[in-house]
């Protein structure tokens, strides 16, 4: 039987919330027996829900962080959100981690300011799972450091590579820094003196990684800066999007075309499934005391389910912890 968890969840994060974060709830709790979760979001919500499932407790809050406030301030002035009361349940060690698909923003100033910083952490940054048909590759960092030092990428990937190994389930995983060739004088100053430390303290380090190597999975784990990252990331999902989108426009086109759809239907849904950034609910953000994911804003009831037993499993497999003492062996 798994270990017993607890995971506070914001009721209100997202763009068709409270509805599908509640939905999202329910499937997680049906699914893993050993899950308790708080749910933190306004009474008229959370208390009706907690009264109607087993192992849900509310923790009714009177204030939303809006989407378009600014992420710290919105933190600091709104100490009974639901994202800050979240975080504040996993300081207080009421809840082991946190989910939430609201402002990407909010959750990480929330998540530093409330949870802390994994001492010798420098800069705590998101990872994802690139939606590659091929097998699973995690990016770090893409959005929480827009700007970095080269040191940055080194816990960033060292971040990466113990979420890829206890959570994605990647052995051995093979690391590479996100630069505009392969030779190891490639790229800016910056990616240069980045690589050089690299080389020089990652065991896994595996070389330069170009664009075109991402989604064919040439390497497991994909080191970069914040707004690369970010950039990237988006890049990737719009093509995602874009692509399935024209291909089901050609299918429908005429008798023949929809035949043949259908011919080819299951393997379509497959390959969607391997794609889809639902899979894993959000990305985590390593380097805070504690486990905290951050789901897309659209997150359906799906990805609320997977965001939340993936919380659930970062706590399990103790991400944070290996985190800290990877950090330590290395100050």
């Amino acid at each position: 039987m798994s270990e017993e968890v607890t995971i506070a969840v914001d009721a209100m994060g997202g763009d068709d919330a409270p509805g599908v974060v509640l939905d999202g709830v329910a499937q997680a709790l049906e699914a893993d027996g050993a899950l308790h979760v708080v749910l933190c979001g306004p009474a008229e919500v959370v208390e009706p829900f907690a009264a109607a499932h087993e192992r849900c407790e509310a923790r009714a809050t009177t204030e939303v962080v809006g989407m378009g406030e600014h992420p710290a301030e919105a933190v600091r002035k709104k100490k009974d959100s639901s994202v800050v009361v979240g975080c504040r349940l996993v300081k207080e060690g009421a809840a082991h981690g946190f989910f939430s698909a609201g402002s990407t923003g909010a959750c990480l100033a929330a998540g530093t300011l409330v949870m802390g910083r994994i001492k010798g952490v420098s800069r705590p940054a998101l990872a994802t799972v690139i939606p590659s048909p091929v097998r699973p590759v995690v990016m770090c960092d893409i959005g929480a450091n827009a700007d970095c030092k080269p040191a940055y990428l080194v816990q960033f990937a060292q971040m990466a590579t113990i979420y890829a190994e206890r959570i994605v389930g990647i052995e051995n995983p093979r690391a590479a820094l996100l630069n505009i060739g392969e030779e190891e004088a490639k790229g800016s100053q910056f990616a240069q003196e980045a690589y050089a430390l690299l080389k020089e303290q990652l065991p896994n380090f595996a070389g330069n990684a170009e664009g075109g190597d991402i989604l064919p999975a040439k390497f497991d784990v994909i080191v970069t800066d914040g707004f690369t990252g970010n950039v990237c990331l988006k890049t990737i999902e719009g093509t995602s999007k874009t692509l399935f989108k024209t291909l089901k426009g050609v299918m429908m086109k005429t008798p023949v075309t929809k035949l043949g759809a259908l011919a080819i239907k299951g393997g379509l849904k497959e390959l969607m499934a391997q794609v889809s950034p639902d899979t894993y609910g959000g990305a985590p953000l390593l380097g805070v005391k504690g486990a905290l994911l951050v789901g897309h804003g659209s997150s359906n009831a799906f990805a609320v389910k997977n965001g939340v037993l993936t919380t659930a499993g970062v706590v399990r497999a103790g991400v944070s912890e290996i985190i800290a003492q990877t950090v330590a062996k290395g100050a």
